[in-house]
């Protein structure tokens, strides 16, 4: 019958040898008849030659030869994974024509949805474990690894689409069946799945606002690089920093200030942008995306030129002089408002709407003056120090007057100051920073202590007079203890100013740094446990001994670590075993900790510090713009302790909140603006139904691609150039060598054999002397 005859020809069909020569040498006649079947039907393939037809459809894509490939694709019957795999290739080899006719054939195949799904489970297949591409890759994760916007764009166009991966933690069937399948290859598929979103070619073509998912994407990252660490360099912590090059990139390509303004000032929630609006002082913009950008911590996004020089136009407000005067002239007008704060504050109470009060409303003006609040705060401090050291006695009993020591509390009570930005902020953001974990600790310090002594003065009466009789637990020791612990911890705050000047700034962003080092104190706890222990009990069961007890061995090991120890602890010359075995461990321990864990602990402290030095222009341009944002906030232009006093500008604001909740209206204040020029004129009636932002964002996306073009081209041009000079400087050695050839042999001084074998071998070596070239 016909149809066993084509089975029994199909069968006895092998993979013809000289195929892949006439592929190579483009006979594209003789690859027909090596095709033909005999009876006109299409080649079907075995499995045994299954890679044999893809690395012939795959060698034919390689040496750009369309006309080969269209000839293996209509002679042979390939299924959809060999098509797969040679649609990988044509992307590898960035050859868009052809990744559009292999398309079109799995159009055909099987339909563009089903195509997407099969790639996704790739993964479970073992057919392809020979493969040149890694599990997990698709077509487009290819295309968009590689950067290829056209590729992308047309698959995208196709239905072609990367889904976003699960969660590490994700539970469901196709994760649990991907781990017990093969948890290696789950992995990679992962990890190449990210590569394709986080390209820049994607985020380009597919994304809405390509920089808010960038935003967003590398804060993912930067979490699955701490929930994955076995990938975490370079795989997360590499594409992290991509995503935030691109979003640097992409502000990079703004022309002028409206699209700057645009873009910081529009997160494209408009609920959320209205919010933040009413967070700022009037007349500052609300930076919604540089703010998100500062929670995000895409530090090279914040310390760019152009948010830099936004942020420093506001901070400096109508005083234009400021950032050009010299420092001698800041310092004086810095002193004049520490003196004279009092006088300013009157002012702005009296009248904040007047010009003297809109000047204290300029954030550098009011960053002075809570600085000097809190300058005046520390003297206070050293003050009350002072006066416990003149009134010594009187300290020494509970004869002491309350108000020597307590007038610090005149910037404490009024936590009013605090109370306001948790209204601000919301808590969850206010407790994020850890400036505020310490006030809201100190603040509560400084309560407790002056609690206590409240409790002091109405009950002194009753208590003991004599120091040397009092209880431990005494409330007057506790209250002195809380009140010097606080005092330190305050000069700590001062440290929060610090970002504002440069050289100051970048010191206290090492110091921070180097303190996450001090981790490394962990493994040092327990290694002197260890020591402690061994010491401990060697020394306890003679009880002649006067060192006995765990303190006494503690505080030995402890000054030991200084070099400020007696070495008389571990003799013990009755006792001579103890006495030899105390000494070695002694030994070893100072050994261990002193010598070695010690100066490690300095090594890493160095590395550290010179990590910041290495960056520490973005460091402290990003420090100090969470610094500048935190003084753009409405309200809170009185420092402590004359923000308590409830001013007339407190009455209008309720007024205001009244009027607002009683009107129902609202009114539209969405800046309307002229349609970009930058954009296409095919576009430009879809483009004029967007939102100015959208417009802004498509605008920055098109330029980047045109600019990523230019690159590429210019990158081939001179590649091509290279070439060619190559190939010149090949051919004029070469000729020289004919020549040279013809004048020995007319001379009869060698043979032509060994002439052209020498010859081969001098050419030979310049050619590969000008490859080596041409690759540096």
């Amino acid at each position: 019958q016909p149809e066993q005859w084509r089975e029994i020809m199909n069968k006895k069909m092998r993979f013809p040898p000289e195929l892949l020569n006439a592929i190579q040498e483009g006979k594209i006649e003789l690859l027909s008849g090596l095709l033909k079947t005999g009876d006109g039907i299409i080649r079907q393939l075995d499995e045994s030659e299954d890679r044999q037809w893809r690395e012939a459809l795959n060698l034919s894509i390689r040496l750009g030869s369309e006309d080969a490939m269209d000839t293996l694709l209509q002679g042979v019957k390939f299924d959809f994974r060999q098509i797969h795999e040679a649609l990988l290739v044509a992307v590898d080899t960035n050859q868009p024509m052809v990744v559009k006719r292999l398309l079109d054939r799995l159009d055909q195949e099987k339909g563009n949805k089903m195509d997407v799904r099969s790639f996704s489970q790739a993964i479970f297949d073992r057919s392809i474990d020979n493969s040149q591409f890694a599990p997990g890759v698709t077509p487009l994760t290819l295309a968009c690894q590689k950067d290829l916007y056209d590729i992308v764009a047309m698959l995208s166009q196709k239905g072609h689409g990367i889904p976003w991966p699960h969660k590490i933690s994700c539970s469901c069937l196709e994760c649990r069946n991907g781990r017990q399948y093969d948890l290696l290859k789950f992995s990679l598929s992962r990890i190449n799945t990210y590569r394709g979103i986080a390209s820049r070619a994607y985020l380009s073509v597919t994304s809405d606002d390509a920089m808010l998912t960038a935003f967003s994407l590398s804060k993912e990252l930067r979490k699955l690089s701490q929930k994955e660490p076995e990938f975490k360099q370079p795989q997360y912590l590499s594409l992290e920093q991509l995503c935030q090059e691109f979003a640097v990139e992409l502000l990079g390509m703004c022309r002028n200030q409206s699209e700057v303004t645009t873009i910081l000032n529009s997160c494209g929630d408009e609920s959320q942008d209205s919010l933040d609006e009413q967070a700022f002082e009037e007349g500052i913009p609300t930076l919604s995306r540089l703010r998100l950008a500062v929670n995000y911590n895409q530090k090279q996004f914040v310390a760019h030129p152009i948010c830099q020089q936004v942020l420093s136009s506001i901070w400096c407000g109508n005083l234009e002089g400021w950032r050009g005067s010299r420092t001698a002239w800041k310092l004086l007008v810095s002193v004049g408002i520490f003196f004279t704060m009092p006088f300013l504050c009157l002012i702005y109470w009296i009248a904040p709407k007047s010009k003297p009060g809109k000047l204290l409303k300029i954030p550098v003006i009011k960053f002075l003056l809570h600085s000097a609040s809190y300058l005046w705060f520390i003297i206070t401090l050293l003050g009350e120090s002072i006066t416990m050291e003149m009134y010594r006695g009187k300290f020494a009993s509970r004869e002491q007057n309350i108000l020597h020591s307590s007038f610090h509390m005149v910037w404490v009570v009024f936590f009013w100051y605090e109370c306001k930005e948790v209204w601000i902020e919301g808590l969850r953001s206010y407790f994020l920073d850890w400036w505020n974990c310490l006030d809201v600790m100190v603040l509560s310090m400084y309560l407790a202590s002056f609690t206590l002594r409240v409790l002091i003065m109405l009950k002194g009466y009753f208590l003991c007079q004599d120091r040397n009789e009092w209880h431990q637990e005494d409330p007057q020791m506790i209250s002195e203890v809380l009140f010097a612990v606080t005092s330190m911890l305050s000069f700590t705050r001062l440290a929060y100013i610090l970002p504002a000047h440069e050289s100051l700034g970048t010191l206290q962003i090492s110091i921070g740094k180097m303190i996450d080092d001090m981790m490394f104190m962990f493994i040092l706890m327990i290694i002197g446990t260890a020591f402690l222990c061994g010491i401990n009990n060697v020394y306890v069961p003679y009880v002649i001994s006067p060192r006995l007890g765990f303190n006494e061995t503690f505080k030995f090991l402890y000054w030991t670590m200084f070099g400020v120890a007696n070495q008389d602890y571990v003799d013990m010359p009755r006792f001579v075993l103890a006495e030899f075995v105390g000494r070695i461990l002694y030994g070893i321990f100072t050994l261990v900790i002193v010598i070695v864990l010690l100066n490690m602990l300095i090594a890493m402290i160095t590395n550290s510090f010179q990590k910041i030095e290495d960056d520490a222009d973005v460091e402290w341009k990003f420090a100090r713009s969470k610094l500048y944002l935190s003084y753009f906030r409405e309200g809170l232009t009185m420092p402590v302790p004359f923000n308590i006093i409830p001013s007339p500008k407190a009455a209008f604001y309720i007024l205001g909140i009244f009027r607002r909740i009683c009107c129902c209206c609202s009114c539209n204040s969405e800046q309307k603006y002229p349609p970009l020029a930058s954009m296409s004129s095919e576009k430009g009636a879809e483009d004029s139904q967007l939102p100015y932002r959208q417009q802004v964002i498509r605008a920055l996306v098109q330029r980047y691609i045109e600019s990523a073009r230019r690159e590429f081209e210019e990158a081939k041009r001179k590649i091509g150039n290279r070439i060619t000079e190559l190939n010149k400087a090949v051919s004029r050695m070469h000729g020289e060598m004919k020549v040279i050839q013809q004048f020995l042999v007319a001379e009869g001084h060698v043979s032509n054999d060994a002439l052209t074998r020498d010859g081969s071998s001098v050419l030979g070596k310049y050619i590969i002397g000008a490859k080596n070239n041409f690759r540096g």
